[in-house]
């Protein structure tokens, strides 16, 4: 849970550049009655970001229960093992990935691209977004925008063992990126210089690989955690 936390952090740079338009257009898409008071334009702008994370929860209870089935009926004796594996190397392409070393990780993307057209018109419906529970559900439908990031995240919720794990863990990178996206969407417009930031970028994806190589190692060697433990303690 807290990898995935310190994820959704560190992907701040990604999450501005891939949403920061697009959470910029919501909140001019407000009236100038609802922008032109801070609390108003808070409380528009936690809706729609509950609603994306609530999105990430439903689709990490829908990939943990894949896992389960992997787990318990495909791989009973290795397959929570393998799924910490692969987790494990998806931390490493994040970081590339959110780095920009490796653009082509992008591709991903394309996996949602049908479940994005179906749910985009509902989101058109909710137009003009101008009561809170229309910004919630609006939310909801962003929560389903093709991401990398998002996919790489989901793809990694498996290895928690369990739906109900896995939807945590997708709850706690929500919970990560809710800082960035918030501060993008009451600050629209005064961000700019800061998603340009090539070292930001570079330093949150070399982060995102040193925490992935560690897990890797210990997704390899199960008991190098206690062996470490026992030589420090």
């Amino acid at each position: 849970m807290l990898i995935a936390f310190v994820v959704g952090l560190l992907s701040t740079i990604h999450c501005i550049g891939m949403c920061g338009g697009l959470v910029g257009a919501m909140t001019m898409s407000l009236s100038s009655d609802i922008r032109g008071q801070k609390l108003q334009l808070l409380q528009y702008t936690l809706a729609y970001n509950l609603g994306r994370i609530l999105s990430y929860v439903f689709a990490g209870i829908l990939i943990g229960l894949l896992g389960q089935v992997f787990k318990d009926f495909i791989m009973p004796e290795h397959g929570i093992g393998l799924l910490r594996l692969i987790a494990s190397i998806m931390i490493i392409a994040m970081g590339f990935y959110i780095a920009g070393w490796f653009p082509q990780f992008s591709r991903i993307e394309k996996i949602g691209a049908p479940i994005w057209s179906l749910l985009q018109p509902l989101g058109q419906k909710l137009l003009p977004v101008d009561r809170i529970w229309k910004a919630f559900f609006f939310g909801m439908v962003w929560g389903w925008l093709p991401c990398g990031l998002v996919y790489y995240m989901l793809l990694m919720s498996p290895a928690n063992d369990g739906a109900i794990n896995s939807a945590l863990f997708m709850l706690a990178f929500g919970l990560g990126t809710l800082l960035p996206l918030m501060s993008t969407g009451l600050l629209t417009g005064k961000i700019t210089q800061f998603r340009n930031s090539k070292k930001i970028r570079y330093l949150s994806g070399l982060l995102l690989i040193i925490m992935g190589i560690v897990s890797l190692l210990l997704a390899i060697y199960p008991n190098l955690h206690h062996q470490l433990h026992f030589r420090v303690f």
